[in-house]
């Protein structure tokens, strides 16, 4: 199933990942078809440190990567924003907007429903711009970031060799 213009959005919710949202991403990313462009499957140590760290972001700047919840209220992924982390690589000083759903959800409006309930978060905060990076591979995240209105700013090569795309949108 696709959105369309005449089909209504999903209903989606956005909450500031919890403890128990480490074991309900684990769960939802364990999978090599959704981690295909991110290295593959993670340990669940990884999710606890990140939704740690995603908290310690909404705290500070009103923003994180949200755990992202059908109309049901069951975690199928998360969206939402964080500053791209100081790096030798990358858009330094930029907020990410991103997304990652569990395969159950692909292909019907969550990421993208997901990602505007973000940009009203991000434009009542101020922020100014957000830029997107995708693998250039990943023809779902991209497809999101073109309907978003984002346009391609740059391709690169990533430290680990694979082709990227970096998207930028203004907000004000």
């Amino acid at each position: 199933m696709t959105t369309s213009p005449t089909r209504p959005l999903p209903a989606v919710q956005l909450r500031v990942p919890t403890d128990e949202d480490a074991h309900a991403w684990h769960a939802v990313f364990d999978d090599p078809d959704v981690m295909e462009f991110l290295g593959g499957p993670a340990e669940l140590s990884l999710y606890e440190e990140f939704t740690a760290r995603q908290r310690m972001h909404d705290a500070q700047l009103g923003h994180c990567l949200w755990t992202l919840l059908d109309g049901e209220g069951e975690v199928i992924g998360f969206t939402g924003a964080q500053p791209w982390p100081a790096q030798k690589w990358g858009p330094v000083g930029w907020i990410e907007i991103g997304w990652r759903l569990g395969r159950a959800a692909w292909g019907k409006g969550y990421a993208y429903a997901a990602a505007l309930a973000t940009l009203a978060r991000l434009r009542e905060l101020g922020v100014d711009r957000v830029c997107a990076m995708i693998d250039a591979r990943n023809g779902r995240s991209v497809a999101v970031a073109e309907r978003l209105g984002m346009t391609l700013a740059e391709e690169f090569t990533s430290p680990g060799g694979n082709p990227g795309r970096r998207y930028e949108l203004r907000l004000t």
